[in-house]
């Protein structure tokens, strides 16, 4: 199952460094790293979304959208054109090293 959003959502993760949500795994890994003190109910529904559509419960752009609306509601959804590659921190680490 090809588990990649057809197109990425940026989410701030702190002050210059935004987050890279590729797949739903990406999406996954992001929603349990969520601090629990600040979690609630739209929170867990994100996560009981991706996790369905995990599954295969739900359509894999069901959890994009849900993952989208998490970041709007949380005020760290960024918009695809103010991200610099370079503020993006991706899974495998990859990037430019300046000499």
């Amino acid at each position: 199952m090809n588990a990649n959003f057809n197109r990425p959502v940026y989410l701030k993760e702190r002050e210059g460094l935004i987050r890279e949500i590729f797949s739903l795994d990406d999406a996954i890994d992001f929603l349990e790293e969520w601090p629990e003190k600040d979690r609630g109910l739209v929170h867990e529904a994100t996560l009981k979304t991706c996790y369905m559509a995990h599954d295969g419960h739900k359509p894999l752009e069901v959890a994009r959208d849900a993952v989208r609306a998490f970041g709007n509601k949380q005020g760290i959804l960024v918009k695809q054109p103010a991200v610099q590659p370079w503020m993006i921190k991706t899974p495998t680490g990859g990037g430019r090293v300046s000499p």
